[in-house]
């Protein structure tokens, strides 16, 4: 076995040998941010060895740091391997940081019909002349306060148990809490004396990343908190590919109580600043991907990894609460959210009840970007989706100085034609450490409409410019010199880095073009661009569609419906009548795999173009280059 120390923390732990200090920082508790899942491709799990012996291939990674920082003994943890004892240096900047999590959804106007209620009932002991079995008594009781019929309600063992003692330690003055399951209403709890007044419920977006909680009252039907924090889950994989095989080789325990504990610590901070026990909250609404909830569940994903990519289950599930580990009320009911594929799953569902694409007889397009993207085309008669991997590229992977959205990230970024200067914001508005994914699409469009680069990507070198030039590799562009930002570097955009990005946006801009041609819709006949999530809120929708990333149709119809995930879960837990929906949206949902399309590597082709290889499907911004064009002559 093998010691590694961490410093500054001076954690320590043992290992074989052999063991990459990847994984010995994850098994001591230590969260490193690996965008590329440990890949070596993302060059962000930088440290530095400060004694001991290690194997890292420099020649092949070592274009990542600058000889003073190889002299340092800089590496990437996720290529290197322990093979003594060692002291590892881990920079503040290494480690997740603290995200800028998209919390808001859309605000609709919601029609408040819960699936769970209260009913405060005073009832009649039992008597020789009136000997009613507990159970009826009561259910007569709430039925008379209001509450359903009593041969539809029936009571779980748990509740049964408890019901005698209850009854006559309160002298029959007690609330009963009734919530809507399939077939019938369910008594989830029996409280001493009045408590109509406190019963909540949660929606959470369950996302690969992040996890966001609304706080909902369910007798006045308003927002009480809401609150957000890390997927522990990342802690084994940063995406969902590498923490199915983590599932695979170690088993999926750890990952569902990972999981179901990230839920509980948001809910937890949501109900201690509102001043409400666990207890009270009756329901949660989950929306996730197809993955994540059956990690959740505890159901294993592997064969939605491998063809042909089968789910274990797709229909809306309710589940007891305490049965996976979620601390509110145990008997209270966790309800999910159903999937269409493996990859279209209960956010985007979510994502659909949230703009209400799947009501109306116009045409939309929902696009949701992160790690991997989802497309959804259609109306209320029809519906087409697809799914594929946007690369790592568009949340600050396979970019040299691509971060995620983190505090001194650049967020937005605009480019003078003349001096071509930037002029930059960033997270919390502190000294810049890299460039996030908005930022990127930002540059792109900059970079595009400023004649720095051309239609391929390739960097004009003849422009005479000190932000211009060829680094050891490949040609670059200075964003920010080193004196203003964080990291005291030069942070670039290069050449390489600008081909990451367009093979990025082609595979988004492919697959609208794919479920398009498979509908037989051009871009004219679409009234609606829809981007959900944390990306596309924060996305410049002109920048967007200058790069060529969606079809272009007028500004005014590309509209970002924030997190779209808690939206429709929000929907969800108050609107029993909208809940009933969700599985006939799903089964109307025709997945197109676009692995199988042969059409769809054409259009990935003609799309790795600024905008496109055909222009024409780009009016508005072949008129911005010809201007650009004009102007530099």
């Amino acid at each position: 076995m093998r010691t590694v120390t961490f410093l500054p923390s001076y954690r320590k732990i043992e290992v074989e040998g052999g063991t990459t200090i990847l994984d010995a920082a994850q098994r001591a508790g230590l969260n490193i941010n690996v965008i590329c899942g440990g890949q070596g491709k993302c060059g962000k799990c930088v440290v530095f060895i400060q004694s001991g012996k290690t194997e890292f291939d420099r020649q092949k990674y070592g274009r990542f740091f600058t000889q003073e920082e190889l002299d340092k003994g800089a590496c990437l943890a996720c290529e290197t391997t322990v093979q003594g004892d060692i002291h590892v240096i881990i920079p503040e900047y290494t480690l997740i940081q603290e995200q800028k999590i998209l919390i808001e959804g859309l605000e609709n106007k919601i029609d408040f019909r819960p699936s769970v209620k209260k009913y405060y009932v005073e009832l009649q002991p039992p008597s020789l002349s009136d000997p009613s079995p507990d159970l009826s008594r009561l259910l007569w009781g709430i039925q008379k306060a209001g509450g359903p019929v009593a041969e539809k309600m029936y009571a779980p063992l748990e509740v049964l148990r408890e019901i005698p003692g209850i009854l006559r330690h309160s002298e029959w003055k007690v609330t009963g809490t009734i919530g809507l399951v399939p077939g019938g209403y369910r008594l989830l709890d029996l409280q001493e004396n009045d408590t109509a007044k406190r019963i909540y419920g949660a929606a959470v977006d369950l996302g690969s990343t992040t996890i966001v909680v609304y706080l909902w009252d369910l007798v006045t039907g308003t927002v009480v908190c809401v609150a957000s924090n890390y997927n522990k889950q990342i802690s084994c994989g940063e995406d969902i590919l590498a923490r199915v095989n983590f599932a695979r080789k170690n088993g999926l325990t750890k990952l569902q109580a990972l999981a179901s504990e990230s839920i509980n610590q948001a809910l937890t901070t949501a109900a201690n600043s509102a001043g409400i026990d666990r207890e009270d909250i009756y329901e949660v609404v989950v929306a996730g991907n197809t993955v994540m909830t059956h990690m959740l569940l505890g159901i294993d994903p592997a064969y939605m990894i491998a063809e042909p990519y089968v789910p274990v289950v797709r229909r809306a599930l309710s589940v007891a609460a305490g049965r996976i580990g979620i601390t509110c009320n145990p008997n209270g009911g966790v309800f999910v959210f159903p999937a269409v594929s493996d990859f279209i799953g209960g956010d985007i569902i979510a994502d659909i009840l949230a703009c209400g694409m799947s009501e109306r007889e116009e045409i939309s397009l929902l696009v949701d970007i992160g790690t991997n993207f989802e497309v959804v085309l259609g109306n209320r008669e029809w519906m087409f989706s697809c799914a594929g991997a946007a690369g790592p590229a568009l949340e600050g992977g396979e970019v040299l100085y691509g971060m995620r959205a983190n505090p001194g990230a650049i967020e937005k970024i605009t480019i003078d034609p003349e001096t071509l200067d930037p002029k930059y914001s960033t997270i919390n508005g502190i000294k810049p450490r890299g460039i996030c994914g908005s930022g990127l699409i930002d540059l792109l469009a900059g970079l595009l409409s400023s004649c720095v680069i051309d239609r391929t990507g390739r960097i004009n070198t003849e422009i005479t410019n000190p932000r211009i030039r060829h680094n050891s590799h490949f040609p670059e562009y200075v964003i920010a010199w080193a004196k203003e930002t964080e990291i005291n570097k030069d942070i670039v955009i290069t050449e390489n880095d600008i081909k990451n990005l367009i093979m990025s946006k082609a595979s988004i801009h492919a697959a609208c073009i794919t479920l398009m041609k498979e509908a037989g819709v051009s871009r004219h006949e679409i009234s609606t661009i829809y981007f959900a999530g944390a990306f596309g809120n924060y996305l410049d929708k002109e920048n967007a569609t200058t790069i060529g990333l969606i079809p272009e149709i007028p500004l005014d119809q590309i509209k970002n419906i924030g997190n779209g995930a808690v939206a429709g879960a929000n929907i969800a837990l108050i609107n029993r009548r909208a809940r009933k929906t969700l599985d006939e949206i799903a089964y109307k949902i025709a997945y197109i795999e676009l692995n199988a399309e042969s059409s769809f590597m054409d259009e990935y082709t003609s799309s790795t173009f600024l905008p496109h290889t055909d222009l024409a499907l780009f009016p508005g911004v072949q008129k911005m280059l010809d201007s650009c064009r004009i102007r530099k002559e």
